[in-house]
């Protein structure tokens, strides 16, 4: 009975694989020789395990798949792999700014949300305008930080121009308290429905950009991890 239904499944394999050959290019037809070859030897090896001929079922099984390849097994089985959508942007937000990054480019933009330069764009201040906006910052750490990201982008060797006059170290930290799911699904640019693959894939993608090994910036880091940590202890 066994050896009737391996001969009915060459016969289907044979049929689908002549009609594949009339119309595939060269490389799609390999392709497609390697996938049926594959599929043919587990369903095979399936066939001879429950025949309970498991030391024939054992090396076909593995050749089958050798054949169909890693990936193509993954597709087979439903792997699931997350894609990255264009135009995805992270936003974080302090007391004082609202900083947007963008995925695909890295740039950094952003909006004074208090001070002096109250609903400014930062791209439009000038340098002596964010010179006195930095200083602004002393009295909130983390928007402090987050401009010094912006500027790290924007202004080289800002830092020795800015904090020559002593500004640096004035006012006091000021903490936000832990951060709310909303403000996660912001930082990653992600939406409530996304799982714990884009939120991975989300962090691993925005690490490369702003991790400070990279010249980036270690507030951001610090950001993005805490965002991804409080949406998996949640999922």
């Amino acid at each position: 009975m066994i050896y009737l239904l391996i001969g009915l499944i060459l016969l289907l394999v044979l049929l689908l694989a002549g009609r594949s050959f009339v119309q595939a290019n060269p490389a799609t037809l390999a392709q497609s020789i390697r996938t049926y070859g594959g599929v043919l030897l587990i369903l095979i090896a399936a066939l001879f395990a429950i025949g309970g001929r498991i030391m024939f079922a054992i090396p076909i099984f593995g050749l089958g798949v050798s054949l169909l390849g890693a990936a193509g097994f993954r597709k087979l089985s439903g792997g699931y792999k997350p894609r990255k959508s264009a135009g995805q942007r992270s936003r974080v937000r302090t007391a004082m700014v609202e900083m947007e990054l963008d995925h695909d480019s890295g740039a950094m933009t952003g909006t004074v949300l208090a001070g002096g330069f109250q609903g400014r764009r930062l791209d439009e201040l000038s340098n002596e305008e964010l010179h006195t906006f930095w200083q602004e910052t002393a009295q909130d750490e983390q928007s402090r930080k987050l401009v010094e990201a912006y500027l790290d982008r924007r202004l080289a060797g800002w830092r020795e121009h800015f904090q020559s006059d002593g500004a640096e170290g004035q006012g006091s930290a000021t903490s936000t308290g832990p951060m709310t799911d909303e403000e996660a699904y912001q930082i990653l640019g992600l939406t409530p429905d996304a799982g714990d693959a884009e939120i991975r894939a989300a962090h691993r993608r925005l690490m490369m950009r702003v991790h400070p090994d990279q010249g980036g910036s270690g507030f951001l880091a610090a950001k993005i991890n805490e965002a991804k940590d409080t949406l998996l202890r949640r999922h």
